[in-house]
């Protein structure tokens, strides 16, 4: 491989993308597995995971070896900021098909279903008794009876938790630039403090939800909606604050200088990104 600060940086011949792709296959493979319901599906899964786990560990431990060694160049950190780039766009069209199947069920299907405009035949024939309003559970009560979530309560609180770890992830981006590694490990160890938080708050919320309030993935339109949306950014957390944790163990063993720490920049912009999603969703899925 090419050690020279001169020449664009070039691998060594590398096994973990081999094995991240075997571990991503089993994990498939077990999981189409258990959906039929094999006893082996849900060993399948695990081994995946595990060998997952593992790839992302061994591969994350070579690049911040390589990079704490000054391997890298300018062109490699413009190729690190292009891909990640690219990825946070991909999860911007990821969220955007969520958001716009809600406001087409919310906007479109419910008042046709409901006969709007010129679809009284349709509200005739099919169901002549349904009331297009929204949350609904779909026509013929299919989901049966729930409570829509309120806004002003767990959600309320966990958008105040999400806007102050931007705060506190912009305070430890600071403290990195002014060579302050105090402050820089305080703030992370608050922005990942409050991300698992913000996933303690939501776990309580969704208690509540299929315990008191009947409202569940199979509620008609609005659970469904209401779930895929809420849970894939809280996956989202979960994964944004892992990888600050593990950007918080590199500083504090002493990773990362103001020319050099383009992990954390990566770290931070994720962050930023999950912060921005939970305000749309915040405003579009309990306020609306």
């Amino acid at each position: 491989m090419s050690t020279s600060n001169t020449t664009y940086y070039i691998p060594h011949k590398a096994t973990w993308p081999v094995l991240a792709t075997a571990g991503l296959v089993t994990t498939l493979a077990g999981f189409a597995n258990y959906l039929n319901g094999s006893s082996i599906g849900s060993t399948l899964m695990v081994a995946g995971l595990t060998i997952f786990i593992v790839m992302l560990a061994g591969w994350f431990t070579l690049q911040s070896t390589e990079s704490e060694s000054g391997m890298y160049n300018h062109g490699v950190g413009i190729s690190y900021r292009m891909g990640m780039m690219w990825f946070i766009f991909s999860e911007i069209m990821f969220f955007a098909v969520f958001f716009g199947t809600l406001w087409y069920t919310r906007n479109l299907s419910v008042p046709w279903l409901g006969g709007a405009g010129s679809n009284a035949a349709t509200h005739a024939l099919l169901w002549p008794s349904f009331d297009a309003v929204w949350p609904t559970n779909g026509p013929g009560n299919v989901g049966g009876h729930f409570e829509p979530m309120g806004a002003f309560g767990l959600p309320l609180l966990n958008t105040l938790l999400l806007l102050t770890s931007g705060v506190t992830c912009t305070w430890a981006h600071h403290g990195l630039i002014a060579k302050n590694r105090k402050q820089l490990i305080q703030g992370l160890a608050a922005t990942v403090g409050l991300g698992f938080l913000f996933v303690l708050c939501q776990a309580i919320e969704y208690h509540e939800a299929y315990t008191e309030m009947g409202l569940t993935l199979g509620s008609g339109i609005y659970g469904s909606t209401f779930f895929m949306l809420t849970g894939f950014h809280g996956f989202h957390v979960c994964v944004g604050a892992i990888i600050l944790s593990v950007v918080l163990f590199r500083s504090w063993k002493g990773h990362f200088s103001p020319e050099n720490h383009f992990a954390f920049e990566a770290a931070a912009w994720y962050w930023h990104f999950v912060d921005v999603v939970w305000l749309g969703l915040f405003i579009f899925v309990y306020l609306m």
